[in-house]
């Protein structure tokens, strides 16, 4: 860990450098979230379809945020977050140049390796560079910034296509990612070449993982299915009310600006109620909303569902993070969190297409109630391990 007496200054600028970059990156990947799933409901696919646009975008850091993680550790952050970078920019290029379904299969796939490189890095980034007394502050304040990019990048896809057209949000959406390049080539210098020594001998995730860390990758992925079938389905809920675009990246903009105002006070929270009595209130709301979720017949209900949701569920991605990061091996932070990623990732790839097909079958409604039963489960879990 760097000197607080001779290194803080430069700690400061890395982890302010981090939280640029994580502005750019996720707003950018926000705004595609939205944009694929509005486009390919105007070229008029089913919910099935959307589900698996979903899950593609989830593919590659289900396989490789374990494998982004080692790298972290060993070699440096310049790199993996340039090519993470470079291919998110690519992706929305092909949207632009060919807006056919087809196409898009192939363009969330490419966007989802490029999430498996700088998210897993950035995390990586703020943790290596925080000490024991301002980790769950700095993690907090990471995770302020990504609610504040889940606030303006879905609003901003919202207006932008209202406004200007589904292309012309394409090339704004890739230049987001031009900036980030930008950025590295002039402040990259910044980041360190390597974050640690690796002092377990074992490279295998089987040898140094506790029965604790598997009950957390459970717990971390059940938040992560809980916040992420909510997100994939609150624009198809909106567009069977016939809610406008705008009016539904309004909607998840105040779902993110939920997340973004209770993170605020994920730090103080942390001092006063321990992780798992946080978790079970967490799933509480969760599960509260799913179940009210069928009887939302207007746009003022659907916004108004979403904050409550967004204040409940908010701190639970950011909490899973701190208190996995906090039980890691020496020298193994990113691989935790590569775990971590890949087994949320898993969730995040499955809970759409799996879900989307449940929605077709058997109505929203039914998808909501499942949820709402899944979320109970994840209270019973945090209960227990308490």
């Amino acid at each position: 860990m760097l000197d607080d007496m001779g290194e803080s200054p430069r700690r400061i600028k890395v982890i302010n450098f981090v939280f640029i970059l994580t502005i750019f990156n996720f707003v950018a990947a926000n705004a595609m979230r939205m944009l694929l799933t509005l486009y390919a409901l105007k070229l008029g696919a089913s919910a099935t379809v959307v589900g698996i646009l979903g899950g593609l975008l989830f593919l590659f850091p289900l396989l490789l945020s374990w494998v982004v993680g080692a790298l972290v550790d060993r070699k440096g952050a310049v790199g993996l977050l340039s090519l993470g970078a470079s291919l998110a920019c690519l992706s929305l290029l092909l949207i632009y140049f060919s807006p056919s379904i087809q196409m898009f299969y192939f363009a969330a796939a490419l966007n989802g390796l490029a999430l498996s490189f700088f998210h897993v890095t950035l995390q990586a980034l703020v943790g290596a560079h925080s000490t024991s007394d301002d980790r769950a502050k700095n993690f907090a304040n990471f995770s302020v910034v990504g609610s504040l990019t889940g606030f303006v990048g879905p609003m901003l896809a919202g207006l932008l296509i209202d406004h200007l057209g589904f292309p012309i949000t394409c090339l704004f959406t890739a230049t987001l990612s031009i900036v980030v390049l930008v950025l590295l080539f002039c402040y990259g210098g910044l980041l360190p070449k390597a974050q640690s020594q690796i002092h377990s001998k074992s490279s295998k995730p089987l040898d140094w993982m506790d029965k604790g860390v598997w009950v957390m990758l459970l717990t971390s992925g059940m938040v992560q299915l809980g916040y992420d079938v909510f997100q994939f389905y609150l624009p198809i809920k909106g567009h069977n009310l016939n809610l406008s675009a705008s009016a539904i990246g309004s909607t998840m903009a105040a779902l993110a600006g939920a997340a973004l105002l209770v993170r605020l006070f994920l730090a103080w929270l942390v001092r006063r109620m321990t992780g798992l009595t946080l978790l079970s209130i967490v799933f509480s709301i969760g599960a509260m909303c799913y179940g009210i979720m069928p009887f939302a017949t207007s746009g003022l209900s659907l916004f108004l569902i979403a904050v409550l949701f967004g204040l409940g569920m908010g701190i639970g991605i950011p909490l899973t993070v701190i208190m996995m990061y906090e039980d890691s091996v020496a020298g193994r932070a990113g691989q935790i969190l590569g775990m971590r990623l890949t087994a949320n990732n898993l969730v995040r790839m499955g809970g759409p297409m799996i879900f989307g097909a449940l929605g077709t079958a058997l109505g929203l409604a039914g998808v909501f109630w499942m949820m709402s039963g899944i979320m109970v489960g994840g209270v019973l879990l945090a209960r227990a391990q308490r």
